[in-house]
C-alpha cells in the first residue's frame, strides 16, 4: 500500500538517524559546545530501527533506506543494523524498481572514520555512500568544522572508491563569505578524483540560528561559476531526487545542486524521517514530531505504528516556507533532526 500524503506525494524514501552524537562541530549545524546528547536509554535500538523500517518497507513500500546522524559511523557495530536493513524485501507487487529486492542502503558521513568501515558495510549491503566535504583548504576546514580532520576525510573518499561504492557523492554545503571562493575548486576536485560533488545551498538549520538569507549562494550562481570555467549543460529532470544535475561537457563527469531555498522541490518531495530518539518527521523543517518510540516500547503493535506513520503523513506540508512571514524554524539543529 502506497503511504500518500495531501497533496498526492507518495513517499518512498526514509531516513534514519542513528545517533545524534557527532565526532565534527560543523558552524552550520551545532554550538561547539554545550550540546545535550540523548541519554543512550533514549536512543532507538537497532532491532526498533529494524522495525520500523519493515513497516514503511514491507507495508508502504518505501524502496530507500538512508542512515544518517550526527554522525552515523560513531553508532557502534553500524554494519549490524545494515545487515538487518539489507534483509528487508520491497513487495514484488510494487511498482518500484525494487520490487523483490532489498531497498535501496545509503549513509551520509563526515567520511573521517569511513575508512575503518567502508568494506565491511559494502560487504554488509550498503549500496551508496555521501561523504560531506566543504572545502579543501585545511585552515578553512578546521574552522567550519572544529576539528583538523581534513586528510582522514579525503582519505575517506579514497576508501569509499576503494570498497566499490560508485558513484561516490560529495556534499558541499556553500555559505557565502565562508566557503564560496572553493566553488570552482571543488568542482575540480570532483573532475579528478571521478567523484559527483552536490553543492547545497545554505539552509536555516545552523545551530546558532544566525542564519540569514544573505548567506545563500543560489544555484543559478554555482552553475555560473563553474561553467565559465569548465563547460556543463543541465541533464533531465530530476524526478523526486533533491538534486538537480549537470554534466560536464568534455565527458568529465557530474555535479549535483540541493537549491533548497533558491528553487525549491518540496513539490516532488518523497522523503520522511526519523530522528535517533524515535520522533517522526515529515519534512526537514516540520515543526511537528510524532513519538514512535514511546508508542513501541508501550507495547503498540504494528498495526498502531502503522496507523500512527499514516496519520503523520497526513499533516505533510505542501513546502517548508522560507523566505515567507510564516516560517518557523524548527527547535532541533540539523544534527538533532538527521541530515
Amino acid at each position: 500500500m502506497d503511504l500518500v500524503d495531501p497533496f498526492g506525494r507518495t513517499i518512498r524514501d526514509l531516513r534514519i538517524s542513528v545517533t545524534d552524537r557527532c565526532n565534527f562541530r560543523c558552524t552550520y549545524c551545532m554550538p561547539e559546545e554545550g550540546m545535550k546528547w540523548l541519554p543512550r536509554t533514549d536512543v532507538l535500538t537497532f532491532e526498533e530501527m529494524e522495525r520500523l523500517a519493515r513497516i514503511f518497507v514491507e507495508r508502504f513500500e518505501v524502496d530507500g533506506l538512508r542512515l544518517t546522524g550526527g554522525e552515523p559511523t560513531v553508532r557502534a557495530h553500524l554494519p549490524v543494523l545494515v545487515r538487518k536493513l539489507a534483509q528487508l524485501r520491497v513487495p514484488a507487487t510494487s511498482a518500484s524498481p525494487h520490487a523483490g529486492r532489498k531497498p535501496d542502503l545509503s549513509i551520509t558521513t563526515n567520511g573521517s572514520s569511513f575508512r575503518l568501515l567502508a568494506h565491511e558495510l559494502r560487504d554488509a549491503g550498503l549500496d551508496r555512500v555521501n561523504i560531506s566535504l566543504d572545502t579543501l583548504q585545511r585552515e578553512k576546514f578546521q574552522r567550519m568544522t572544529r576539528r583538523d580532520e581534513l586528510e582522514r576525510v579525503l582519505d575517506g573518499i579514497e576508501a569509499a572508491k576503494e570498497a566499490g561504492f560508485s558513484p561516490v557523492k560529495i556534499n558541499a554545503v556553500i555559505e557565502r563569505g565562508t566557503n564560496d571562493d572553493e566553488i570552482v575548486d571543488l568542482a575540480r576536485f570532483g573532475r579528478e578524483h571521478d567523484v559527483e560533488v552536490r553543492f547545497i545551498e545554505f539552509m536555516p538549520l545552523d545551530a546558532s540560528g544566525h542564519w540569514i538569507n544573505d548567506s545563500v549562494v543560489t544555484q543559478d550562481e554555482i552553475v555560473e561559476k563553474i561553467h565559465a570555467v569548465h563547460p556543463i549543460e543541465q541533464m533531465p529532470a530530476r524526478g523526486t531526487a533533491p538534486a538537480d544535475r549537470w554534466r560536464y561537457l568534455d565527458g568529465a563527469g557530474t555535479i549535483g545542486i540541493i537549491p533548497t531555498i533558491s528553487h525549491p522541490f518540496c513539490g516532488d518531495c518523497d522523503r520522511v524521517r526519523l530522528t535517533a530518539d524515535g520522533n517522526f518527521r515529515t519534512c526537514l523543517f516540520a515543526t511537528d514530531e510524532f513519538g514512535l518510540l514511546p508508542m513501541m516500547r508501550r507495547g503498540g503493535s504494528d498495526d498502531d505504528l502503522a496507523a500512527e506513520i499514516q496519520r503523520a503523513v497526513g499533516t505533510k506540508w505542501a513546502g517548508h516556507q522560507i523566505n515567507q512571514v510564516n516560517f518557523i524554524r524548527p527547535s532541533r539543529s540539523m544534527s538533532q533532526i538527521g541530515g
